[in-house]
């Protein structure tokens, strides 16, 4: 959807203080005898984003219809101010993963499991964002996703993830470059 200015710059406010947040009730509440465990369930929230996003991108966004539309307008023109508002996001991420994890395990272990699949989120729209609006240098991981994405620009049916490629690789959709 076609963001304000505001609108779409929030993420890069509101996300880093909603992990802070996630942080702090992690630290608060956690048994420091279980810090290997808070590690391993950030990082494996980190990499849940990871599949989610190749998912959402590929499934959701390039197929169901009245969300096809709005993305369409993303491939259009590419520098239009286009994503999800701050607060739609943050509530689904809320309502999918902080709740359901509370009502499986407590108030650490869902805060530690949010702010992982947070800062995958907020490293996703950071990602995209400088694809469209940054100007990388020709070399370095910017620089491949950029050059990976405007393939998936040039043909949608490849390259679905923005951040990584390893599941455009295990669904074999990546294209690479010749």
């Amino acid at each position: 959807m076609l963001l304000s200015r505001v609108g779409y710059y929030s993420d890069f406010f509101a996300y880093p203080v909603q992990i802070a947040v996630l942080g702090a009730a992690t630290f608060t509440y956690a048994d420091a005898d279980r810090a290997s465990i808070y590690v391993a369930i950030f990082l494996a929230s980190l990499a849940l984003w990871t599949l989610l996003e190749y998912i959402l991108h590929r499934f959701v966004l390039h197929h169901l219809p009245w969300i096809k539309e709005m993305h369409e307008q993303h491939h259009r023109d590419v520098r239009a101010l286009v994503g999800t508002p701050t607060w739609f996001s943050i509530a689904l991420i809320l309502g999918l993963v902080f709740f359901p994890v509370l009502w499986l395990a407590d108030v650490a272990i869902a805060s530690i499991a949010t702010s992982g699949f947070m800062s995958g989120y907020l490293w996703y729209v950071s990602v995209h964002h400088m694809v469209h609006h940054g100007h990388p240098v020709h070399s370095g991981c910017l620089y491949s996703a950029k050059r990976n994405h405007a393939m998936h620009h040039a043909d949608q049916a490849y390259n679905f993830g923005v951040t990584s490629c390893f599941w455009d690789r295990v669904f074999r959709t990546v294209r690479r470059p010749r």
